[in-house]
């Protein structure tokens, strides 16, 4: 009786029996080599579409710089003198910062501007100075209440009338924004509004487009600009509708201000918001006074709290601060466990009653707390000139919210230091929040890849993140790297990928997920005994090595997260990445650079 799982093949005179089983391992080898085809041509196609966009926002940048040739730094124009005796006389500044007096000329003229300028810049100044010159109301909108309040103290301080509208606005303010915008209260020269306030009150766009005909609209000014790009780090939907304000208002400038934006999202910004080629002027991203440092967080919390109490205690001892960590519960109890040993500090975070977390602030800000352990809301438009010390407790978002959360130390010129705490796992408890945005794993992947990086000077990485010229020179031995340089080694860690591989495959068959922990644990045969592969050795190098070696497999594409979402949480297991197909071909090699003490 013939077995029905074997195929006879006559080839001349040899007779072969070929299972079912050797056919299916065959089709699978050439499926596999389309997967792998497959890939290299989606890689292909990404490559060439991030081109033609980069070709095409070239095209616009060029425009922005055609605009930016004209001279916007001359003292000439019929407002010049206003402008200077209102610096002096009302802000009691002595001379403008870098930009400020081109931002304010330009939209002065009608043009649309972008100013990109780092935080403590000095980017309030360039619409509050032009709106107190003007005689009719500038529009300012942000994101964030806390900013706002903030901004309307110190124009309050200076004597500069202005308001802000909200849903729980006094009906009083609200009567006196209105009746600035229809010409009845000269007095008011700015108002401030969230986009979703415009966006829901058709009240409010109402006596808008009156104070337009009515020739009494200065300027919309559009802080953290950034908000309309679906690409940007901080993306707002409710931002988008300020893309009709160019039809409604023609004619009336456009200020957008943000720290943080690539040349991509600024093209984003000006398509979206319809002033296509538009002013754009970028200030130096480099802040030369800050000490840019990245430390392994142990694992251990007692540990980590010891390393933060010696840095407070120590190298930070007298000096002005701030802690940020990622939630409110991280917050609490990072400042209870503090002041347990005796340091002063408060907590701030969005939830606290607005008397409460004024009195956090003035204590801060007179001294008696050393430092803020704060969530990253916390810090935004906030002046603290002698702010010494910035300690990320997690790592950031992004990017972009790194470089703004560093940059709120050192802003009176004087040297300052900016701390990341690193840990591959809080990657894992972050990567859950941003799965929801468009590039939101894709600028976590980026902060993870600046904290694995073991060799380059922490300040190029930042200005080549946003695309600024950047000389070796200019860091000045102000980070980790350039100050302590580290003995480095490349090595192929092909057969390491592979060995998690066979990992990752057994747990598939048992329908098992694997956490980070798990996959660390199964690898360094630790854990639950089932997990692991007998045929995989214990790595010779520590776990630190190999939750770094995770680390650039997940950047690199050849690991990847598998995201579960249930009723209470939302869960991420690492599978096979993109790259499986390449990395399970023995003669492709994955170069490792790392840290030669790592005994990799």
């Amino acid at each position: 009786m013939e077995d029905d799982n074997v195929v006879m093949i006559d080839d001349e005179d040899d007779v072969y029996k070929v299972t079912a089983d050797d056919e299916i391992a065959a089709i699978d080898f050439e499926l596999q080599k389309i997967d792998e085809e497959i890939d290299k041509l989606k890689e292909k196609r990404l490559v060439l579409s991030q081109r033609k966009e980069k070709i095409k926002d070239n095209e616009l940048l060029k425009k922005s710089l055609k605009t930016a040739n004209k001279n916007w730094e001359k003292s000439t124009f019929s407002w010049s003198k206003k402008l200077e005796n209102g610096l002096a006389d009302i802000f009691k500044i002595k001379k403008f910062r870098e930009h400020q007096l081109s931002a304010m000329n330009a939209v002065l003229s009608g043009e649309d501007t972008i100013l990109v300028m780092p935080t403590g810049g000095g980017k309030s100044l360039c619409y509050q100075l032009p709106a107190v010159i003007s005689k009719g109301v500038t529009v300012v909108i942000s994101p964030l209440i806390a900013l706002m309040e903030d901004q309307l103290y110190g124009l309050k301080k200076i004597g500069v009338k202005s308001g802000m509208m909200n849903a729980k606005t006094d009906k009083d303010i609200t009567k006196s924004m209105m009746d600035a915008l229809e010409g009845k209260n000269h007095d008011i020269k700015l108002i401030y509004i969230t986009p979703e306030y415009m966006k829901k009150s058709k009240r409010f766009m109402a006596k808008v487009q009156k104070a337009f005909n009515l020739k009494l609209l200065t300027m919309f000014a559009i802080d953290e600009v950034h908000c309309c790009s679906q690409w940007g780090h901080d993306f707002r939907p409710d931002y988008q509708f300020l893309s009709c304000l160019k039809s409604m208002f023609p004619g009336v400038p456009i200020l957008g201000l943000t720290a943080t934006a690539p040349a991509k999202i600024i093209s984003d910004v000006q398509k979206m918001l319809d002033i296509q080629g538009c002013l754009v002027l970028r200030a130096p991203f480099n802040r030369p006074n800050l000490f840019y440092e990245v430390r392994r967080k142990p694992a251990d919390k007692d540990v980590c709290l010891s390393m933060i109490q010696n840095l407070l205690k120590s190298r930070f001892a007298d000096k002005s601060g701030i802690i940020y960590t990622t939630t409110i519960k991280e917050a609490e109890q990072l400042t209870s466990d503090l002041r347990d040993k005796g340091l002063k500090v408060g907590c701030y975070h969005a939830i606290l009653e607005p008397e409460v977390r004024s009195k956090i602030y003035s204590r801060w800000i007179t001294g008696e707390y050393q430092a803020v352990v704060a969530t990253i809301a916390f810090g935004l438009g906030i002046d603290k000139s002698d702010c010494r010390f910035i300690i990320h407790h997690c790592i950031s978002k992004s990017m972009e919210n790194f470089y703004q959360e560093s940059g709120r130390s050192g802003r009176d010129g004087k040297k300052a230091v900016c701390i990341v705490l690193y840990r591959l796992a809080d990657v894992f408890r972050l990567s859950p929040m941003v799965i929801g945005d468009k590039v939101g794993l894709q600028n976590l992947y980026k902060t993870l890849e600046y904290c694995l990086d073991p060799q380059t000077c922490r300040r190029s990485l930042i200005a080549n993140h946003f695309e600024e010229k950047w000389n070796k020179n200019d860091c000045a031995e102000m980070c980790d790297h350039c100050r302590c340089p580290k003995k480095i080694k490349e090595t192929d860690i092909g057969n390491y990928c592979r060995q998690i591989y066979q990992i990752i495959d057994k747990a598939l068959k048992t329908d098992t997920n694997l956490t980070l922990i798990k996959l660390i644990d199964a690898w360094f045969s630790k854990g639950t005994a089932s997990h692991r592969v007998a045929a995989v050795p214990v790595p010779k190098f520590s776990r630190e090595a190999g939750e770094n070696i995770v680390g650039f497999l997940l950047i690199n594409g050849y690991l990847k997260e598998d995201f579960v979402f249930n009723a209470y949480s939302n869960l991420t297991y690492l599978i096979k990445g993109p790259k499986a197909g390449r990395a399970m071909d023995k003669s492709h090699k994955i170069m490792f650079v790392h840290d030669e003490g790592l005994g990799i």
